[in-house]
């Protein structure tokens, strides 16, 4: 009733008749409503009046990574009666996808058709890429099928995306059926599709000897060419909405490509590999993975030294990845990153000697200037607060990292970190309890529903 009241007030406002009817709908409003504010005190609250601002808080809200704010920007949009048009759904859903948010993404794809506007090639490639981010691929499946009810002719790229979203769940035969379709209509494989290969044997359940043989063979393919002419890419749209293709085909690589000098891109096929390696813990692979590597004449690019660093720590060798972390170090700078994947990898098993790795290496790492963010803190510490034996030191140690630079972990790190405290014996009255348990109860209390979930209704159907 409030938003009606709102909507009913917005409208009047935007009028300049005074009519006995107006007035008595104004005078109703404004009396009714105890928390009305004046016009010019709206005016200051507001923070869009048009298509062009609003365009401009969501391409904001998109950048700054708060995709869960955008169902909230759309209903003030409808609330003060601002007409998005096609650009607007196209930016609404492309933060969705990068957001991994696949229900509001086909809320905001069912608002299009309802305002009459059809869907074109290039929305279907976000929402499958949606799709393949949170591993849906029968909605992926059925946006293909719905392209061709309404005729919507598919690109090199919605072939990819189509792949890669198959290949998110493991579906290799329907992947294989993908890479036909694709030689049919007579369009050239790329790397993007031997990652999408490579990714749906690791996604396979159970993995077997086929699985690590398939990942080797399709590096090799990637070498050799599958293909002997590979198309450019037709991805103009993706470029102009600051979409790499490495995010719309769910790269492992995507959060890195923006950064200067962090990888080299002609490796895709090699970092989808060895992070298939690292996932699989199969070093034995990684390391024939990396002699193709280097007889192919290239160098260890950030990416990979992560990858191979991860992957001899989930293997439980220390030795070598402490090895590999300081041949990398001794002739490149370090970076965050390297030092977290280290650390994280360390703790594996809670053995005493990786344990004092990890708190030496978070003491170096500090001691550089390299501070944890809020998501590299939040693993670490969700990482190391299950630690059963031992005195808690290194988790202790991330929490006072974090607490220093006033970052506050989410809500399962600090759940589980409180867990270990509570488990520990500390007096009830223990000052670092009492911020943990303060901490606990204020995240707690802020993950409620959401308001627009009560608007969802049939609009979020597939």
């Amino acid at each position: 009733m409030n938003l009606l009241r709102k909507s009913i007030a917005s409208s009047i406002s935007l009028t300049n008749k005074t009519s006995n009817v107006s007035l008595f709908l104004s005078s109703l409003v404004w009396n009714s409503r105890p928390y009305s504010v004046q016009t010019a005190e709206y005016e200051k609250r507001n923070y869009a009046n048009n298509i062009a601002e609003y365009n401009t808080v969501i391409g904001s809200l998109i950048s700054q990574r708060r995709p869960y704010l955008l169902r909230d920007v759309y209903d003030d949009m409808m609330l003060d009666g601002v007409q998005p048009v096609r650009d607007t759904f196209h930016s609404l859903i492309i933060g969705t996808m990068k957001g991994s948010r696949l229900d509001d993404a086909f809320y905001f794809r069912n608002e299009m058709k309802t305002m009459g506007l059809q869907p074109d090639v290039n929305l279907y490639n976000f929402l499958t890429a949606a799709c393949g981010k949170c591993n849906d691929s029968n909605a992926a499946l059925k946006l293909f099928q719905e392209m061709k009810i309404y005729g919507v002719k598919p690109k090199r790229e919605t072939y990819i995306c189509l792949l890669n979203a198959l290949a998110a769940n493991g579906l290799t035969d329907q992947v294989y059926g993908v890479v036909r379709d694709m030689t049919a209509a007579g369009l050239a494989l790329n790397k993007f599709c031997y990652a999408g290969l490579i990714t749906a044997y690791k996604n396979k359940s159970p993995a077997s000897a086929k699985t690590f043989m398939k990942i080797v063979e399709y590096v090799e393919q990637s070498l050799n060419g599958w293909s002997s002419v590979e198309q450019p890419s037709d991805g103009g749209e993706n470029f102009m909405m600051n979409v790499s293709e490495e995010e719309l085909y769910n790269i492992p690589t995507a959060e890195f490509v923006h950064r200067r000098g962090f990888i080299s891109r002609q490796l895709t096929v090699f970092h989808v590999a060895l992070h298939a390696c690292a996932d699989l813990k199969s070093k034995e692979t990684m390391e024939k993975v990396l002699d193709m590597l280097k007889k192919g004449g290239y160098s260890y690019d950030a990416f990979v030294a992560l990858q191979v660093i991860r992957c001899y720590l989930q293997c439980g060798d220390i030795d070598s990845g402490l090895r590999v972390f300081e041949e990398y170090t001794s002739s490149r700078a370090p970076f965050p990153e390297l030092y977290v994947t280290f650390v994280e990898g360390a703790m594996i098993g809670y053995t005493e000697r990786g344990m004092q790795l990890a708190q030496n290496f978070l003491e170096t790492m500090n001691g550089r200037g390299f501070f944890l963010n809020s998501r590299m803190g939040s693993e670490l510490l969700l990482m190391a607060a299950g630690e059963k034996a031992g005195g808690y030191v290194t988790a202790n140690y991330i929490w006072d990292l974090l607490q220093s630079r006033k970052i506050v972990p989410t809500l399962p790190a600090v759940e589980a970190y409180h867990k270990g405290l509570k488990e520990r014996d500390i007096p009830a009255d223990d000052p670092r309890l009492i911020v943990v348990q303060r901490t606990l109860d204020n995240q707690q209390s802020r993950f409620g529903p959401r308001r627009n979930n009560v608007f969802a209704g049939q609009n979020t159907s597939r």
